[in-house]
């Protein structure tokens, strides 16, 4: 079983939950370092030097703003994307590989569930 960490709003997360920090899905991740205890992955961005190390909790808690969330439902999520779709800090690309990560049913505007993605779909045929 994973090591969880207890989030400023009260949320218990696992490096497999996906949760709202500044507006953005984070993962938890355990780090072996003397300087660091955790840091926090945005979902897309991770691993590329975007990651927020923390040496400890009350570090979050510090940084903890009004825009982070925690843990949040199917639907939450589907809002959130929602909202990306038309936030000029998002491309489609990320918001689409967000869409495949996140825990909800949502298809991007204008896309059709019944396409096959085969080469007559993408041509409009």
């Amino acid at each position: 079983m994973s090591e969880t960490l207890e989030l400023p709003n009260g949320d218990e997360v696992s490096p497999e939950d996906v949760f709202l920090y500044n507006d953005y899905p984070y993962r938890l991740v355990w780090l072996d370092s003397d300087t660091h205890a955790f840091e926090l992955s945005p979902l897309y961005w991770g691993d590329s030097g975007m990651d927020i190390p923390f040496r400890d909790r009350e570090a979050l808690v510090d940084q903890w703003e009004t825009d982070s969330r925690g843990l949040l439902s199917d639907e939450e999520w589907a809002e959130w994307l929602e909202s990306a779709v038309s936030d000029p800090r998002f491309g489609d690309e990320e918001v689409a590989e967000l869409a495949d990560e996140l825990p909800a049913e949502w298809e991007p505007p204008g896309s059709d569930s019944s396409s096959t993605g085969g080469l007559r779909d993408k041509l409009g045929l």
